[in-house]
């Protein structure tokens, strides 16, 4: 009985979120990239706003 879920539980699929969250590298990737990302396209966005000198 035993052997049979084991094989049951090793067949099935990791789901995709369950993988991500469970490997501490990619959310340590995803935790340093996004606000790298988002705080340079802000400074950006910034800069462009800045008026032009007359």
């Amino acid at each position: 009985m035993s052997e049979e879920s084991a094989s049951v539980q090793s067949s099935e699929r990791v789901p995709f979120m369950q993988r991500i969250l469970d490997n501490p590298f990619i959310l340590l990737f995803i935790g340093v990239v996004f606000p790298a990302v988002f705080y340079i396209i802000w400074g950006i966005v910034e800069i462009v706003n800045i008026p032009l000198a007359p």
